[in-house]
């Protein structure tokens, strides 16, 4: 980079005397003619050629055969995002490129020519500022630029900035990359072939052609001004207030911006463009005794210029180079960056990994402390770490992700519709210089491939995947581990030595910034909510962060959204009491028979991002508080309360960027109707009214609601099979299909956290008929942390008053509640269509708040101080199953487990349970039966007197059940061993 004080001195030339005689002036136009003659990078040292492509037939028949020639070999992939360009015709456009190759600058002519960007192979002339390009293409690593590589014709169009003011010229960094495997740390190949050669041999040119032709892939990126990058190294070192004029957080400034910048004023002033060219006159001369680099050929010509002697220590030519060096050292670490996103670190052979592994410090201490607590020799427990870390470490092979790429992109074509996928640009910001942790919510087994596949394709390296080792099964399991898979054990627990071994792995995963992905739900969703997290992979990724790592930490939080889902039936199944099946290669076989249906399509939006580093500031925990060569240190209170608020964050964020799409609002809008059937009118009209509502006051910003229109919505859900209309004479009526119920709350439940609240301010209103509306608040502000629980909502407790105002202004704007005098809220008149809107707006929240009364109710029947955390789960679970068969039309909800789960223990973390650490028995006081006091305000008599009726248990029905359970989670257990 450029040292301050040769800076400070390009920012003082300014004040170099202004008194120049007419003569210097007149010798400056004099040597112009001259300068152009010495600014050609094919020249000879001696020689100037001015002759653009578009002048040279020659020059134009060999492009034109060597791109039909390349056409026929090269099938190139475009990755990411074409860059969004300024239509200004007097901007000029340079592509900039590492190293020099034939092959490299007609691929790219032929690319800019297909995309309708700016031509790479014709030449570039504005007379006006002296400029005159054979070419619009710059390479870094020029084999005919000398001077320490220093690239000639960036040298020349800095050169031509620094003396124009009002010259733009913008920068179009380019990324080619023949094959997309990453590289071997030990490779004959990579010695042979390698990328780092000066000049690319015509050897090497022909096997990227003939054998990396149809895998070759080309990534234009984010335009970037020249003029804001010299002011941005300029800059550096520099004051504050000259800093705070230039931004280094935009790959594009626009320089208006800079207007009052003293580097702006120092840079348009005339001296010192002359100041930073004056070397010509000298460079002349000296071509006569000695040959001279092209780089001190093109640095600018003009007369030299009266200096003051403070200035003349430091030789103009050398500021030119420093600034130039720094300009290149900028974009060349910008492309390596850009490269290594693509491709990921170099791989290190299998077997050597395993070794570093087990001989690193860490392991090392753990092997000797399992030697000593279990007796074996260290020997004993070198050989068990080895069979650990043999069971997990990534075995990644480059073929089996073509293999891959290739097979998934024909099942995506015959599964689905499409793959629709949402802010995935902030990923790519983030990918050159973080640590991305993808934490996507899990749906399907189709998951791991499917979110893979998306970031392969947009042209990011392929991250790791913690898998269950479930999935290591005959065939599958190697093929995922050789694609992206490394496996862990479901459980673990008390096991140090394997702890040990897997911590350390993620270590050097992390280390080596490799991006991994996990599933923090720990397994798929059977009911479509969000399952609590599991803290044990986000913890691992904190422990490495404090030990030191290359990188920051960034946890991309993705939620994944489905139409149809391979797995319905069987999850519902499971929620129902079904065994869970083993997964195998039969069972894979069975799956394979659905290929042919139709899934609609599926959605990946990627949330805002959560920086690890916030996390550290916000619970003061200090940075690589914890010794390197550790993995059994533990965490102190701080940082575990870190650990649960980013786990709890990285939920809410998954659900921030939900995907409201077709299926899942239609089936919010028919479940919530009587029988789940509707008149055709009345369902197109409920559709647009909850598109208007989530569009008018949008869940979150990431959230994407259907822009599908209702009719449209219908009959995407008739062609899908999950409902169907019924011909009547007095209007078709639309319901849903045989036995598809269960499997539409599923996605029901993926988005029923949009629109949760707003269901709970109509449940109130609409049993109510009128509410006033301190009420309606101190209600819902007491119900609403077990909500929050349960669904992952992300407003804050206390800001919820201001939520449920703008909630409620929404309601009465669409016309479902009216405002009364007196603060007063009330339902629509009864016999209105929007009363009847109302009524189904206000059904989705009741089976939650069914759940927690039915809860409450057991609790207050058998008394504080008789029953353990786990029986109270266990019995409502089991209560829950009774209701929904007799009373629920056999939705699934009430058979979720996690939901029970959930609820007893937002009980206990708002202190209204407490539990004795020694026998897990819970007490309680009055505060339960006021809780359940509000259940009246919301759900009807007779549903309350259901509740009372199945929850009344007496002692010997409650000791049968508990030994039932027991019994057959002891037999669930032993199948597992």
């Amino acid at each position: 980079m450029i040292p301050c004080f040769l800076k400070k001195r390009l920012l003082r030339s300014q004040a170099v005397d202004n008194h120049e005689s007419p003569t210097a002036h007149k010798d400056t136009d004099q040597t112009k003619p001259q300068a152009d003659k010495n600014s050609d990078v094919y020249a000879d040292n001696n020689r100037l050629v001015n002759t653009s492509y578009s002048k040279a037939p020659i020059s134009q028949i060999y492009r034109k055969l060597s791109g039909q020639a390349l056409s026929i070999s090269v099938k190139p992939k475009l990755l990411g995002e074409l860059p969004v360009l300024n239509d200004d015709e007097q901007i000029l456009t340079f592509y900039v490129l590492q190293d020099y190759s034939r092959s490299n600058s007609i691929l790219i002519d032929l690319q800019t020519g297909e995309h309708k960007l700016p031509p790479a192979l014709v030449g570039v002339k504005d007379a006006a500022h002296n400029i005159d390009e054979n070419a619009a293409i710059i390479f870094l690593h020029h084999p005919k630029a000398s001077d320490e590589q220093l690239s000639p014709r960036l040298a020349r169009l800095v050169a031509a900035t620094l003396q124009n003011p009002e010259l733009k010229i913008r920068l179009i960094p380019v990324s080619i990359l023949w094959g997309r495997a990453p590289e071997k740390e030990d490779s004959l190949f990579k010695l042979l072939m390698t990328d780092n050669w000066e000049d690319p041999s015509f050897t090497k040119q022909l096997f990227n052609i003939g054998v990396m032709g149809r895998d070759t892939f080309v990534q234009f990126h984010a335009a970037q001004d020249l003029r804001t990058i010299i002011y941005r190294s300029l800059n550096e070192g520099l004051d504050e207030s000259a800093s705070a004029a230039t931004s280094n957080n935009s790959s594009i400034v626009n320089t208006n911006d800079l207007a009052d910048s003293p580097i702006k004023q120092a840079m348009e002033n005339t001296d010192l463009a002359t100041n930073l060219a004056k070397t010509s006159k000298q460079l002349s001369e000296d071509k006569e005794s000695a040959p001279q680099s092209p780089t001190s050929s093109a640095s600018l010509s003009v007369s030299e210029s009266t200096t003051d002697s403070s200035q003349a220590l430091i030789p103009v030519a050398d500021a030119n180079r420093e600034l130039l060096r720094s300009l290149q050292y900028q974009l060349d670490v910008y492309l390596d960056k850009q490269r290594a996103s693509m491709l990921g670190p170099d791989l290190s052979d299998r077997r050597n990994l395993v070794d570093k592994l087990i001989y690193s410090p860490a392991i090392k201490h753990a092997i000797e402390k399992e030697a000593t607590e279990t007796g074996v020799t260290e020997h004993q427990a070198r050989d068990i770490a080895r069979g650990y870390a043999n069971e997990m470490v990534n075995n990644y092979s480059y073929p089996i992700i073509r293999v891959f790429e290739r097979f998934l992109t024909w099942l995506w074509t015959q599964l689905y519709d499409g793959v629709e996928v949402h802010h995935f640009e902030r990923v790519r910001a983030l990918a050159t210089d973080h640590e991305i942790i993808y934490v996507p919510c899990h749906r399907s087994h189709i998951d791991y491939m499917l979110l893979s596949y998306v970031i392969y394709k947009r042209g990011l390296s392929i991250p790791y995947v913690a898998a269950g080792d479930n999935l290591d099964v005959p065939v599958l399991g190697s093929l995922l581990r050789g694609a992206v898979a490394f496996y862990i054990r479901r459980s673990f627990r008390g096991n140090a030595l394997y702890t040990a071994v897997l911590r350390e792995y993620m270590h050097t995963l992390i280390s080596r910034n490799t991006p991994i992905e996990y599933f923090i739900e720990g397994g798929r969703s059977r009911s479509g909510r969000l399952l609590p997290p599991k803290m044990g992979m986000l913890a691992m990724t904190v422990h490495s962060q404090l030990r030191r790592t290359n990188k920051p930490v960034v946890f991309i939080p993705t939620y994944i959204g489905y139409e149809r889902i391979m797995e319905g039936g069987t999850y519902i199944g499971e929620l129902k009491g079904k065994p869970k099946e083993s997964e195998s290669l039969i069972g894979l076989l069975k799956v394979s028979r659905k290929i042919e249906r139709i899934f609609g399509n599926v959605h990946l939006s990627f949330g805002t991002p959560l920086h690890l580093s916030d996390f550290l500031v916000k619970f003061d925990v200090e940075a690589d508080s914890l010794p390197a060569d550790r993995t059994d240190t533990p965490f102190d209170k701080k940082a575990n309360a870190m650990v649960d608020n980013i786990g709890v964050k990285i939920m809410q964020h998954i659900n921030k960027a939900a995907v409201v799409n077709p299926v899942s609002l239609l089936s919010l809008v028919l479940l919530s109707a009587p029988k789940a059937a509707l008149d055709e009118v009345i369902c197109r009209e409920l559709i647009a009214l909850y598109q208007g509502i989530a569009r008018h006051l949008p869940y979150a910003d990431d959230t994407i609601v259907t822009d599908m229109s209702p009719q449209a919505i219908i009959d995407y859900g008739i062609k899908l099979k999950l409902i169907e209309r019924i011909p009547h004479i007095l209007g078709d009526i639309i319901q849903v299909a045989g036995k598809q119920a269960a499997l539409l709350s599923y996605f029901r439940n993926n988005i029923l956290h949009v629109f949760i609240l707003l269901s709970f301010l109509a449940a109130l209103v609409a049993r109510n008929g009128r509410i006033k509306r301190s009420r309606l608040d101190n209600i819902v502000s007491q119900l609403y942390p077990f909500l929050q629980s349960e669904l992952f909502l992300y407003y804050p407790a206390h800001g919820l008053q201001a939520v449920l105002d703008q909630k409620i202004d929404n309601l009465i704007e669409h016309g479902l509640i009216v405002e009364l005098e007196d603060d007063f809220l009330s339902a629509p008149a009864a016999n209105s269509s929007r009363y009847q809107q109302l009524q189904v707006l206000a059904t989705p929240v009741e089976q939650s708040l069914e759940r927690y009364f039915m809860t409450l109710a057991l609790l207050a029947q058998q008394g504080s101080g008789n029953l353990t955390e786990s029986e109270v789960v266990d019995l409502c679970h089991l209560l829950g199953q009774r209701l929904s068969v007799l009373y629920a039309d056999d939705i699934p909800d009430f058979f979720d487990r996690s939901l029970f789960t959930s609820f007893v223990n937002a009980l206990i973390r708002l202190n209204y349970l407490q539990k004795d650490e020694e026998t897990g028995v819970l007490t309680f006081d009055q505060r339960i039966n006021n809780i359940a006091h509000h259940a009246k305000y919301i759900l009807t008599p007779d549903m309350m007197q259901i509740l009372q009726q199945v929850a009344s248990l007496d002692e010997k029905e409650i000791l049968h059940a508990i030994t039932e359970i027991s019994n057959k989670k002891q037999r669930k257990f032993g199948r597992k061993r």
